[in-house]
């Protein structure tokens, strides 16, 4: 590989990523196959281990229990760039129909990630050979457990794989965008995602004599009306959020009035202010329900993912990294309110996000679906912007 120049590296990435994607493919699809869940990433570990082994690229396992890590050292000394992909697989039974479709039954790649291993196999196959011309050392994160309660990213920062680190990307593809198309978001990239129970306990009795007994129902009742005024009338609606209760339950008979009521709910915010904001209104409006309807309430409030938080600078060079390999193929896209915990790695080192456009063509596909059929064309792609944002950033 010709890496003599800054003007030739566009064509030199482009070069090496056409040697590799079918390669890529082929690894992307034996992963696929083989979906594993959560921490339960063993055998998808170990394709990345095999294909790490084949580059030359050192590594280290067992990061977050089933993650690797693995480095790759520049040329001159200069700062250390992270970039992660996730490798675990959804309980969904898969309808695809492909000839490499799931052989788990309950189990299936339905988020691409599959896609985004294969992706960053790539991308260290491609920054190996341009490692001379790098200052600083690019880090390849393979993390287990993204699409679980217990986050894979926040078990690997345990173990040390964000130590070090200077900045970091991450991707996800996109099947809302085409083919060959990259998206950004300014601030937020996702939104955090947070839960909360809240039991309200009154005071059973017979229904025909309510003023007996104190009612967890009608509690129950005010509390999700008051809930809504917390992004009504709490949050900055620059700033976005979303409240919902998705569950309420209480009761078991027509002329019963219970002893309690229960409600689930989750939080999403696009900033750290607003996902405070609401977590103190939710409790002040709990601490309300129980001084005006004489109950008590137990409110079981649990703290999830955090915003994902694009730094502009990481973001600003990213961007014209891309656009500088693909052309004016980058656009900001729509904010919305996923949770990614790859957040856990931007709360600690400036950080962006990029989306890679998958959709294919005449397809209407969404992620976390059971005929999710994402276009293979961009792991190549994905891999040649990561490799060139690499590039820009430890120049």
């Amino acid at each position: 590989m010709d890496t003599r120049g800054i003007n030739d590296i566009g064509a030199s990435i482009d070069a090496a990523v056409d040697a590799i994607a079918p390669g890529l493919v082929e690894v992307r699809r034996d992963i696929h196959a083989h979906p594993e869940i959560g921490f339960e990433v063993q055998r998808t570990a170990g394709v990345v281990a095999a294909e790490l082994d084949k580059l030359g690229i050192p590594y280290r396992t067992g990061i977050g229990r089933t993650g690797i890590v693995a480095e790759i050292q520049g040329g001159a000394p200069g700062p250390c760039l992270l970039i992660r992909a996730d490798m675990d697989a959804l309980p969904i039974q898969e309808m695809t129909g492909l000839p490499f479709a799931s052989t788990v039954a309950g189990k299936m790649h339905a988020c691409g990630h599959d896609i985004h291993t294969a992706t960053l196999i790539g991308v260290g196959a491609v920054l190996k050979d341009l490692a001379p011309r790098l200052r600083g050392s690019v880090r390849l994160v393979f993390q287990p457990a993204e699409e679980t309660p217990e986050s894979g990213a926040a078990a690997m920062i345990v173990d040390g794989a964000a130590d070090g680190a200077d900045m970091a990307l991450a991707f996800h593809n996109s099947p809302t965008m085409p083919t060959g198309e990259f998206g950004y978001l300014h601030g937020a990239s996702t939104a955090s995602a947070d839960t909360f129970d809240v039991t309200v306990r009154g005071r059973s009795g017979h229904a025909a004599r309510p003023q007996d007994a104190a009612d967890p129902i009608v509690a129950a009742a005010y509390l999700v009306t008051q809930l809504q005024t917390v992004v009504s009338r709490t949050i900055d609606p620059a700033q976005g959020a979303v409240v919902t209760v998705g569950s309420i339950a209480g009761g078991a008979t027509h002329n019963i009035i219970p002893d309690t009521c229960t409600l689930r709910g989750t939080v999403r915010a696009r900033s750290p202010e607003a996902r405070a904001a609401a977590e103190a209104a939710i409790r002040r409006i709990v601490q309300g329900i129980e001084l005006t309807q004489g109950v008590t309430c137990d409110l079981d409030y649990q703290l999830g993912v955090p915003p994902l938080m694009n730094d502009p600078r990481v973001l600003q060079a990213s961007v014209a990294a891309v656009r500088a390999q693909f052309g004016d193929v980058v656009h900001e896209t729509t904010p919305g309110f996923g949770a990614e915990d790859f957040s856990f790695f931007s709360e600690r080192v400036p950080s962006f996000h990029l989306r890679v456009g998958a959709s294919q063509p005449g397809r209407h596909d969404h992620l976390h679906n059971s005929d999710y059929q994402p276009d293979e064309r961009c792991i190549g792609l994905g891999a040649a912007a990561l490799a060139r944002s690499a590039v820009e950033l430890l120049s």
